[in-house]
């Protein structure tokens, strides 16, 4: 098998970023198309979520290197008139007219997102891996994933257009760990194990115009991937770098990868694979779209889909913090802030992506793609932003108390329930049981109302019909664990013991207004 050196499969004219029409519909479109036609399309319909974060950081940064090329310095008033007017198409038809020659999936100098001097290095000439390497919820090498039974030794073919999507999402999130190919390990990719979030809109172009980042005369070198020159093997072998910008960050080849045509049809089998041009973070330039909280010890944390937690649960690092003390939010909603200001948006709620796979180490966990509505207030009124904190706080106070009593319960239907070891199990049984799932899914019925409230400046409202709603919960979180112990005479004299805590929480929640324990809420 030899890797094809004509230039094959232009991304610029080949179908292959799945698009939503205006009227729900979905389909394939080239590169060139859904940015030429971006206010035909209600947003991308990729399904994987590290795909499509991926997807809508490739278009942001050519959309942002065809203005900045064209215009030079603009502003938000300039996004706000090509959000009425539309994405200005003479700056991107001239941009992919002139780089067009790096948007060919397989081509001999320079193969789109991948690296062509795989081809006749010694280390990678003859090795070959299967592309499952490059999806990140498949099985491949010691990762076996439940219902997938591909193998490495026969791996099946892809299609061009999935492949392509595939290694971008993969160059994003992969996480860090081994690769012993120019290098022992590489660094993780810009996203690992981020909940990424992008701001939406009523179309795609919209989208992309609120989403994209602010132009910077002092970043001349922050070029895409396919700006800059083919990488060579001593830099694959070079030390992490830092990166130059959002379009350094949203095309960095984390991985060295290149893609292999197959015999069959616009279809690839396998690839070559090493160590990337690797990223060094940076924590005074944060990725654009990643959320941080500060912990105890002062460290920012970034937000993930860890634990399974919904990403309601993380607005309070979604919204300013002025102190700077308790989060820090994505740069990516501050910008969609300023557009909203500068087009006198000020009733309109910005709707938010979340979005990304959360991970441990080398391992895959969970990936998923969230919503949320949130008003505009939350993002410029610091008043709004920490009553909102306090309230999605209390939340997790109030659970944190719950799940105390509730394992105390468990323990007392347990042999020796005053050791530490009984103690221990019966912790992991409330942990691995309905309480958190019930509680947080009935609260959130309320999240819509409570933020409504706060934005409109009815905070004694929003504070009492939130605690009617934490007390609704946590009722049927008690209700849920109670009857999942059974009803035997152990069981019920545990309830009666530990009910009296339980209806003194209750009855907290009728009480004025008490501010949460941060490091109880947070822990």
């Amino acid at each position: 098998m030899t890797y094809d050196m004509k230039p094959v499969f232009n991304l610029l004219d080949e179908p292959w970023i799945p698009v939503r029409t205006l009227d729900g519909k979905v389909c394939e479109v080239s590169l060139a198309d859904v940015l030429l036609n971006a206010r035909e399309y209600a947003a991308l319909a990729e399904t994987s979520p590290p795909n499509l974060i991926a997807l809508y950081r490739l278009l942001l940064a050519i959309l942002h290197r065809a203005l900045t090329t064209h215009h030079g310095a603009w502003r938000d008033a300039d996004r706000a008139r090509w959000v009425r007017e539309g994405l200005p198409e003479e700056p991107i038809r001239a941009y992919l007219e002139h780089w067009g020659d790096r948007f060919w999936l397989f081509h001999p100098q320079h193969p789109f997102m991948q690296v062509a001097v795989l081809a006749e290095a010694k280390e990678t000439k003859e090795k070959l891996k299967p592309w499952t390497q490059l999806a990140l919820e498949g099985a491949n090498g010691n990762t076996p994933v439940m219902f997938d039974h591909s193998l490495d030794d026969a791996p099946t073919t892809i299609p061009f257009a999935l492949a392509c999507r595939n290694l971008l999402g993969f160059l994003q999130f992969t996480p860090g760990g081994l690769v012993k190919i120019f290098r022992d390990a590489d660094k993780a990719g810009a996203l690992s194990n981020t909940a990424a979030v992008m701001p939406s809109g009523e179309t795609l172009a919209e989208a992309l115009l609120t989403a994209l980042h602010p132009w910077d005369g002092k970043r001349a070198n922050d070029l895409p991937a396919w700006e800059r020159p083919a990488p060579t093997i001593s830099e694959l072998r070079a030390a992490p770098t830092l990166a130059a910008g959002p379009n350094d960050r949203y095309s960095r080849l984390s991985r060295a990868v290149l893609l292999l045509a197959d015999g069959e049809a616009n279809h690839v089998r396998h690839i070559r694979f090493a160590a990337g041009l690797a990223l060094e973070e940076d924590a005074n330039a944060p990725d654009p779209m990643a959320c941080y909280r500060i912990n105890r010890d002062g460290k920012a944390i970034r937000v993930s889909f860890a634990d399974g937690r919904s990403i309601w649960r993380e607005l309070p690092s979604l919204v300013p913090d002025v102190g700077g003390t308790h989060n820090m939010p994505a740069a990516i909603l501050g910008w969609a802030a300023n557009l909203y200001n500068v087009m006198g948006r000020w009733d309109a709620p910005v709707q938010i992506l979340a979005a990304g796979l959360a991970s441990d180490k080398a391992k895959l966990l969970r990936w998923r793609a969230e919503r949320v509505e949130l008003p505009l207030a939350f993002l410029t009124e610091p008043e709004a932003a920490m009553e909102l904190r306090r309230q999605i706080l209390s939340a997790e106070d109030v659970y944190f108390k719950l799940r105390r009593i509730c394992a105390g319960m468990i323990a007392s239907t347990m042999p020796g329930p005053e050791h530490k070891e009984t103690q221990v199990r019966a912790k992991a049984v409330q942990e691995n049981g309905p309480a958190a799932a019930v509680f947080f899914s009935t609260a959130e019925r309320a999240l819509p109302r409570l933020m409504q409230q706060i934005a409109t400046g009815s905070i004694d409202a929003a504070h009492q019909d939130w605690m009617a709603a934490l007390k609704g919960a946590a009722v049927r979180a008690w209700e849920a664990t109670h009857s999942g112990l059974g009803d035997s005479p152990a069981v019920i004299r545990a309830e009666a013991r530990a009910y009296p805590k339980f209806s003194g929480l209750l009855r907290s929640l009728e009480e004025p207004e008490t501010v949460p324990h941060q490091e109880e809420a947070t822990t």
